[in-house]
């Protein structure tokens, strides 16, 4: 097999989107600019403008009471059950008093004062601006985009993937990655050969991000084997006695040569991939494929975040191709396996104290270490 069908077809980084910027905010204040400009050289006076300006904001305004006033309608029926039988906090939930309310007088006030009894009344103004919002509303016609929704929702950490991840991690990962290391090297002590690379001594947790998890992973891929189990970790938890914690250990076939490691799924997957399966969830694959996305990302930061799981795990994300590989999943685990034996390396050769009186010179390298024992460098396609 070559090496280049031995590497995964895409990076993580390409498959995880990062978090929003700020570039929307940026955009709408290059739009605010080009509005400015643009009404500046309309050529219209200063009280003209500022006379469309005022009605305008009162327009945007009366829209936020009118809404707030139809929420009003349904949540006062919610008083004990949503706001502890206070009117006050129902009220502030429909409506931003501090903002709306004096917003709404000054606009009215500037309007009048700026009108001097010329044009029509500021009633038939309200009037007509109040019909036209209510229509809108009633025809929902100004519901918020996806991309609104996603943002606020990641935002405000209010996802379904944000509450899986934190849960993955304080009920099981925060319990079990401290103690890896241990495992591993209890293992090492009794099978000496087994586990050569220290940097590989991780759990390997597995996040497809088409959520399809298979319980048996030898059925997965033939090049995986099941070796043992790893030392249990009994604790008491929740009310179960000797609740038991395990890892299994796997070997990974690489052509004639074997690899070792603890990996396993990333259980919460399965939950995404049965609300995706159950008409009462309402949760489509689309919405599926952009939660597990957003719980790889929620789960990378809280785990960079700890530093008692620090070194203590590698979180390997990929997407199935539409091609049946028999194969797919070995050649993940494997590259990864790779790059962690490659940074042991790196880490190692950094680390060796620089002494000039003893560095060998080029020709004398050339000619004690042969090219094809040379390290190799990392593959630079990855990342």
């Amino acid at each position: 097999m070559s090496q280049d069908r031995q590497q995964p077809s895409h990076p993580t980084a390409l498959l995880i989107p990062k978090a929003r910027g700020g570039r929307a905010q940026r955009a709408m204040c290059l739009l605010l600019a080009l509005c400015a400009a643009a009404l500046y050289l309309a050529g219209e006076t200063l009280v003209a403008t500022a006379h469309s300006l005022t009605f305008h904001f009162i327009a945007l305004e009366t829209k936020a009471l009118l809404k707030g006033i139809c929420y009003l309608a349904e949540e006062i029926f919610h008083l004990q059950s949503r706001y502890h039988g206070s009117f006050w906090r129902a009220l502030s939930a429909c409506f931003s008093l501090r903002w709306h309310g004096p917003m709404l007088l000054v606009c009215g006030s500037a309007y009048v004062a700026l009108l001097g009894g010329h044009g029509q009344p500021l009633g038939l103004h309200l009037g007509l601006a109040s019909f036209c919002e209510l229509l809108i509303l009633a025809l929902g016609l100004q519901k918020p985009s996806a991309v609104e929704i996603s943002e606020m929702s990641e935002r405000s950490k209010q996802n379904v993937a944000h509450g899986l991840a934190w849960s993955y991690y304080v009920g099981y990962l925060k319990i079990v990655l401290p103690r890896v290391k241990k495992s591993m090297e209890e293992f090492s002590r009794a099978n000496p050969n087994a586990l050569a690379c220290r940097e590989t001594w991780k759990l390997h947790i597995l996040v497809p991000l088409s959520c399809d998890i298979y319980d048996d992973l030898e059925k997965a891929d033939s090049n995986i084997r099941y070796l043992t189990d790893l030392t249990e970790t009994t604790l008491t938890r929740a009310g179960t006695k000797k609740r038991v914690y395990k890892h299994s250990l796997y070997g990974i076939r690489d052509e004639d040569k074997l690899w070792h490691c603890a990996v396993e799924y990333a259980t919460p997957l399965q939950s995404l991939y049965a609300m995706s399966q159950d008409e009462g969830a309402a949760f489509s694959r689309e919405e599926r494929l952009e939660q597990a996305k957003l719980f790889y990302r929620t789960l990378e930061e809280i785990l960079k975040g700890s530093k008692e799981c620090a070194g203590t795990y590698r979180l390997i994300a990929y997407e199935e191709t539409g091609e049946e590989e028999t194969h797919f999943l070995s050649r993940e685990i494997l590259w990864h396996l790779r790059q962690q034996r490659h940074e042991e390396y790196a880490l190692h050769e950094g680390n060796q104290p620089h002494n000039p009186s003893t560095t060998l010179s080029s020709t004398e390298l050339n000619i004690q270490i042969s090219e094809s024992d040379l390290p190799q460098p990392l593959r630079s396609d990855r990342f």
